[in-house]
């Protein structure tokens, strides 16, 4: 599939270079989403999904479908939209789907940020 947005890989490049004290320092699994194909994660993580890096996690296609229960589909997308249209922040339980395929179950708390005047996700994942 094309990339129809070819700047949202510097975007991402940018964001996690802004960010990588954060990411590689934080207590949480943190990942920022801009879309399917661009978003990045911590070490953290990436193995709480059973992935080996946080690139190999990047490089999965479906996100929402592949590492989320359905039951907590709803709950996170509703907090994403409200997040990128309405600026508002939340915690909600999420279920995640890890590799092996067994689950997980989390609170997360997703925020939106802004970085070269994109709104992007933010998410910070606690067990």
């Amino acid at each position: 599939m094309p990339d129809n947005h070819p700047h949202h890989e510097s975007l991402i490049s940018g964001i996690t270079e802004q960010m990588k004290h954060l990411l590689d320092n934080s207590d949480h699994a943190i990942y920022i989403y801009l879309d399917d194909r661009h978003k990045v994660c911590n070490k953290k993580y990436a193995a709480l999904l059973g992935f080996k890096s946080p690139e190999a996690w990047a490089k999965i296609g479906d996100p929402l479908n592949e590492t989320v229960v359905d039951k907590s589909k709803k709950n996170l997308v509703t907090a994403y939209k409200n997040a990128m249209e309405n600026g508002k922040g939340s915690s909600v339980k999420v279920t995640w789907k890890k590799k092996s395929g067994a689950k997980v179950n989390s609170n997360v708390i997703l925020v939106p940020i802004m970085y070269n005047g994109h709104v992007m996700a933010l998410h910070f994942v606690s067990k």
